[in-house]
Order: structure tokens, then C-alpha cells, then sequence
């Protein structure tokens, strides 16, 4: 059974992250892997230095597996420790790079093959959209390839900051039946182990499909 899914709508560990400690309790570790790759060109080792801080004032550790770019991807000794893994956290960033790293690589496949196995699996503003297929691009609203571990939704991250007109072009684009959920920073989409959804955190979440608002059950299971 798949672990928790939790997407979180970015400004990650920080105040008002309140679902952390239940992801935590829920790992039954007390050990978190931080991936920064989304952040690779935005100094990585600050993203874990936050994690760590964070998970500090959790009682647990967060530890950076810096998979910056393809070869790192590859690299045997990240995958196992992708693998071995039970809490797993993609930080925010550039999603266009996050999935060029990933993408069909040993990584993915042990990350993939972690949360399949019931290890916790959070992804954050980039880390969060780039998990789903299809994927919003960043840079205008439109729609791309995702990774693909949650098929048919696309996520809006920062929907309370995010540009209205990118917004409106995401939504207006959607194929009919997608989709489209806009979750506010410091908040967390959440997946449970049986399929069912829940938010969590200080914001609010939203989902239209059709041009329309709908609710959480128009979410894949």
C-alpha cells in the first residue's frame, strides 16, 4: 500500500507546517530525506539547512541527498539511500528541472518504489506539481509532462500568491475533466494510505475542474 502523498503548496518548513509532525509520526522515524534538486541552481544546501532547522524543532533530523543533476540521478549509493528511505521530501524550486533529473532514472524508480512500499512521500511548490502528470509550467500556465506518480491532476502551488491571469490561463487550458488544485503556501494536500484526501496546514486549498470549483472528490484516489 503507498505510503501518505502529502503537496504542499511551497514555503516549506516553516511556521504554520503543522502537518510536518503528523508525516513524521506517520514514517515512524525520525530521520527525513531532503531532495533539493528542484533547487540546484538556487543554492541547494540552504533548502536542507531550513529542513534541518525545521525537523530540529520536531524532535527529528533531515538529511540532504543532493541529486542536482542527471549522473547524481544514477549515482548508486543515492538510490539506495532513495530506497531505504521512509520519509522523502522534494523541496521547491525550478519543477522544468526537477523532472529533467528524475525523469526514467534509478531515482525515480527507487523513490517511486519507496512510497509504493509505504514510506512518506512530500513534494513542495516544484516538488509537489512536478509529481503529478500533466505538469503546469511555471513560466506561463500552459501544460507539460509531469513525473507522473499522481496521473490526471495538476497543482496550482503558492495559490495564494500566484498570478490570477496565470491562474485563469491554467484552468481555461485544462482538458475537460482535469483537475486543477490551487493550494496555498504553508498548506498540505494530503493523501492518505487509504486513498482518501484531506488539507492541512495554515491556508486554504481549491480545485475547479470543468472551469468550475468542485471538491475533493473529484480527486483520483
Amino acid at each position: 500500500m503507498p505510503g501518505p502523498l502529502a503537496l504542499v503548496g511551497g514555503a516549506e518548513w516553516r511556521e504554520g507546517c503543522t502537518f510536518d509532525r503528523d508525516l513524521l509520526a506517520e514514517s515512524k522515524v525520525d530521520e527525513v530525506l531532503v531532495l533539493p534538486t528542484a533547487a540546484a541552481y538556487e543554492h541547494p544546501e540552504r533548502a536542507v539547512d531550513t529542513a534541518q532547522q525545521w525537523f530540529a524543532g520536531l524532535g527529528a533530523k533531515a538529511r540532504g541527498l543532493m541529486v542536482l543533476a542527471r549522473p547524481d540521478a544514477d549515482d548508486e549509493t543515492n538510490v539506495a539511500a532513495i530506497r531505504d528511505a521512509r520519509f522523502i521530501y522534494l523541496s521547491g524550486g525550478s519543477p522544468l528541472h526537477l523532472r529533467s533529473v528524475l525523469k526514467d532514472s534509478p531515482a525515480w524508480n527507487a523513490l517511486f518504489q519507496a512510497w509504493q512500499g509505504g514510506a512518506v512521500l512530500a513534494g513542495s511548490s516544484a516538488g509537489a506539481m512536478a509529481l503529478c502528470d500533466p505538469m503546469v509550467d511555471p513560466r506561463g500556465g500552459a501544460f507539460t509532462l509531469g513525473l507522473g506518480l499522481l496521473a490526471q491532476v495538476a497543482i496550482i502551488p503558492h495559490h495564494d500568491t500566484w498570478s490570477e491571469e496565470k491562474a485563469k490561463r491554467t484552468i481555461t487550458l485544462a482538458p475537460k475533466g482535469l483537475p486543477i488544485v490551487g493550494i496555498d503556501e504553508r498548506t498540505a494536500l494530503i493523501r492518505g494510505r487509504d486513498g482518501s484526501w484531506s488539507v492541512d496546514g495554515v491556508g486554504g486549498v481549491v480545485v475547479f475542474q470543468d472551469g468550475q470549483k468542485a471538491g475533493l472528490e473529484a480527486l483520483p484516489k
